[in-house]
């Protein structure tokens, strides 16, 4: 029996019982799709967490303040001390500090009431320099980002986010107009291009000032020159960490300590984040595809099940077969690839039906869903898989039947 007589033999006796194989191919597609969807949601949820980690700016470290500590003995936790300073960011930024480091970025941020005529609304402000733009990844929908020139001169200018030009008049064509901060008048000069939530904050309901107008105007006194965070660009993604490295170094000899360990500061990086959960979605997805590849054991089940009710059916076929000269193995071959039509039919239904649910899901459940080319080609593999293993043993007892004995059955 040629190949092609064996494929469409095995073909009509799975079309001969189309409710009984239909129900075989359900459990196996179940199980594929299941699988699909699964590596594509923990694919899809990695991409959306490294897209808000990734919203913080690209090639960046992140400094902040140590813990402060009460008389009481009351630890503040990480960023309650004032240790770092506008002459830290300055050190920072300097190519001959600290060559592996492309732009630093520091920010005063305190929360304020801003008024614009009748209306006020309190947001953060936050007085940082001209790098900020690029450093944070951000760009400027209207207007634009105050200069050097502008923090040199002290200027009395502001760069709002889109939500807080909306809450104070109504639209975000504001350029120009004026708000006051703390009695200090400063004037519109743009707003920044909407970025939405990172964590618990809302990148876009902001106010942005030079540092020097924020020292001036908004701190004062003995803080005036500190700062709550050091937004560090590297030169380069290769250069990160050597980037870390030298700021590490560097903040250390500027406050006089000499051990990591009694560091006032803590640098942590965007890469750190996006390994930490990375790691988290792949255990996640790995256990909800172990999951799902019960079903596809279910499904395998089924497959042997129907392989031997079909065997016992069509025992006189086999006797008849063997009595006119088939040879074992064209008896094995016929059932093999009976089952294996099963697993095909399954897992190619199944890839469809994981790929037209993985274009849905997204819009119900406010979360990406990434189609993954290799799992979708190994789903179908291995539903093949799962029709030849389970197939064995019903096409191995097909092809030991005795003639005589499979001729006299009833």
């Amino acid at each position: 029996m040629t190949w092609t007589e064996t494929l469409r033999t095995g073909w009509a006796a799975v079309h001969t019982h189309a409710l009984r194989s239909i129900l075989t191919v359900l459990g196996i597609l179940i199980g594929i799709a299941a699988v699909i969807l699964t590596v594509g949601l923990g694919l899809g949820t990695q991409k959306d967490v490294s897209a808000q980690i990734s919203q913080l700016g690209s090639n960046l470290l992140i400094v902040k303040p140590g813990s402060s500590t009460t008389t009481a003995g009351i630890r503040g936790g990480f960023g309650s001390r004032t240790t770092l300073t506008t002459a830290d960011a300055e050190a920072l930024a300097s190519s001959v500090n600290a060559p592996d480091i492309g732009k630093v970025a520091a920010e005063k941020t305190s929360s304020a009431s801003l008024v614009a005529g009748t209306t006020n609304w309190t947001t953060q402000v936050t007085g940082t320099t001209d790098d900020w733009l690029a450093v944070r990844g951000r760009t400027v929908a209207s207007g634009a980002f105050f200069t050097a020139a502008d923090e040199a001169n002290r200027a009395k200018v502001v760069v709002l986010g889109p939500e807080t030009a909306t809450e104070l008049f109504g639209t975000t064509r504001v350029v120009g107009q004026t708000v006051t901060v703390d009695d200090t008048d400063l004037q519109v000069v743009g707003v920044l291009a909407a970025q939405g939530a990172s964590g618990d904050s809302d990148l876009d309901d902001v106010a942005i000032i030079p540092m020097s107008t924020a020292a001036d105007s908004l701190t004062g006194g003995l803080s005036r020159n500190a700062v709550s965070t050091i937004y560090i660009q590297a030169a380069s993604t290769d250069q990160l960490n050597a980037a870390y490295q030298e700021a590490d170094t560097l903040l250390l000899n500027l406050h006089g300590i000499t051990s990591s360990e009694s560091a006032d500061f803590t640098i942590n990086s965007q890469d750190a984040l996006v390994s930490t959960a990375t790691a988290v979605y792949k255990t996640l997805t790995v256990l909800l595809t172990g999951i799902a590849a019960l079903s596809l054991l279910v499904g395998g089940i089924g497959v042997m099940n129907i392989m031997l009710v079909s065997v016992t059916e069509r025992t006189r076929e086999i006797g008849l077969r063997k009595a006119l000269g088939a040879p074992p193995w064209a008896i094995r071959r016929q059932f093999l690839v009976e089952a294996t039509v099963l697993g095909l039919s399954g897992g190619l239904l199944g890839a469809a039906l994981g790929i037209i649910a993985a274009q849905i899901l997204p819009g119900l459940l406010d979360t990406s869903v990434v189609v993954s080319g290799a799992a979708v080609v190994g789903a179908v593999v291995i539903a093949m898989g799962i029709g030849l293993v389970f197939g064995v043993y019903p096409a191995t007892r097909a092809a030991r039947l005795a003639p005589i004995d499979a001729l006299r059955a009833e």
